[in-house]
């Protein structure tokens, strides 16, 4: 029944491309045209952040302060004519990755070394192919991203308030969700021919999660698969989001997402079906000078009992927690900002924000059988800070947060960060 559905909707995204002629016709003067002037048809934009946190933990007394190149992410569009663009994105974590060799003479017949140069990863993030149909259909396919909660679309560090994202959506979720497969999307306005209100909707059917990768500490956020060369496709997912979007940048929706995440374990070592549900309503607001964002999530996973104990015999070589995983999860958060700079007469493009967030979270919120409930999984954060932008492009951040576990342990955090984007 899978094939069959994957099959018939294959067919029907390709039937709507043979459908409209324009994405494949080109007249000679265009083309012409293209052949001097295809630089034009090439966009480059990113972001990039570079964080410092001093930490002060119950949990890990001696917890070392650090620095973090945290990311840079480079976009290159690629427009093939006014219906057909192109998508890539590569991302730099923490630095980026390296080796080098040497040669040292002074052993008895000289030997080759290999060092690790710098840590971290770079990774293609997208790499995908839009065809705009119709500003109420457009088909995208490819590698992608997943649009869920407000980190999927608030992205860029001008665009939260702490250096580092929302914990409720940094700690449960693959913060950056990208999968493989087809995204659906339209934008309906609901006045006719005024740019608002608009009703916006993204369909997925894309790669799913392998549940080796969950954990007690992260629920579902290491089951995206990015440790092997291919992620399995066995089990793909289907997700969805609805945006009532009432001003430029200020939404309010809900997502939703689902995959059967067992048959996509690297071994066919897990037959039971353990189907994962996620689910979340969000609020963005952005008009100067507030700033005001919100999201309530929840997440199901089935048999997590047996689950666990299969993770629990997985191999060391596979680098994942094999922790106990939980049946439920949940958390919300509330975050809100004001320029203090608009209140002064005059006029400057600086802008001055202090902030608020306040967030609970709990990746155990309720377990199934005999796991242990362990309730410094539950996470109360109060985090206050500053942000200045001195243009628009590039943000100062400060911030500090205070988090209380439900095992009465507390963890604070200062933290510093400067980002751009362009």
């Amino acid at each position: 029944m899978l094939k069959q559905t994957l099959s018939l909707t294959f067919l029907l995204c390709f039937a709507s491309l043979i459908q409209a002629e324009e994405f494949i016709q080109v007249d000679s003067s265009s083309e012409k045209k293209h052949r001097f002037s295809w630089l034009e048809n090439f966009d480059l934009g990113g972001y990039g952040v570079i964080n410092y946190y001093k930490y002060n933990w119950e949990t890990l007394p001696n917890k070392r302060d650090a620095i973090d190149p945290q990311n840079l992410n480079l976009y290159l569009k690629y427009k093939f004519n006014d219906k057909i663009e192109l998508k890539t994105e590569i991302e730099f974590e923490h630095g980026g990755t390296g080796t080098s060799m040497s040669f040292d003479p002074l052993e008895e017949f000289g030997e080759f070394e290999q060092e690790v140069e710098y840590g971290g990863a770079v990774s293609l993030e997208q790499m995908n192919v839009l065809f705009k149909i119709h500003k109420a259909f457009n088909l995208k396919i490819g590698k992608l991203k997943v649009y869920m909660g407000n980190a999927s679309k608030l992205d860029r560090p001008i665009q939260y308030f702490t250096p580092y994202q929302s914990e409720v959506e940094n700690s449960l979720l693959p913060l950056g969700w990208y999968e493989t497969g087809i995204e659906m999307s339209g934008d309906i306005p609901l006045k006719g021919k005024d740019e608002f209100p608009i009703l916006s909707y993204k369909v997925y059917l894309v790669s799913g999660l392998d549940n080796t990768g969950f954990s007690s500490l992260n629920w579902i956020k290491s089951g995206n698969q990015t440790r092997f060369e291919m992620p399995n496709a066995n089990s793909p997912a289907v997700a969805g989001r609805l945006d009532y979007i009432f001003t430029k940048n200020s939404e309010v929706g809900f997502s939703i997402y689902a995959n059967n995440a067992s048959p996509n374990r690297p071994k066919d070592d897990f037959k039971t079906s353990s189907w994962v549900v996620y689910g979340d309503a969000h609020f963005t607001y952005m008009k100067h000078p507030w700033r005001l964002t919100s999201l309530a999530m929840f997440g199901h996973i089935q048999n997590s009992e047996s689950l666990s104990a299969a993770n629990r015999n997985l191999s060391n070589n596979l680098n994942v927690k094999r922790t106990p995983v939980s049946k439920m999860a949940a958390g919300a958060y509330i975050e809100a900002g004001y320029d203090i700079l608009s209140i002064s007469k005059k006029s400057t493009q600086q802008e001055l924000y202090p902030f608020i967030r306040l967030e609970w979270y709990d990746s155990m919120l309720k377990t199934q059988g005999k796991i242990f409930d362990n309730p410094r999984y539950a996470r109360q954060v109060y985090s206050a800070g500053i942000n200045y932008l001195p243009i628009k492009q590039i943000v100062i951040k400060s911030s500090y947060a205070y988090r209380l576990l439900g095992s009465k342990q507390k963890e604070n955090t200062f933290a510093l960060g400067i980002g751009f984007s362009f």
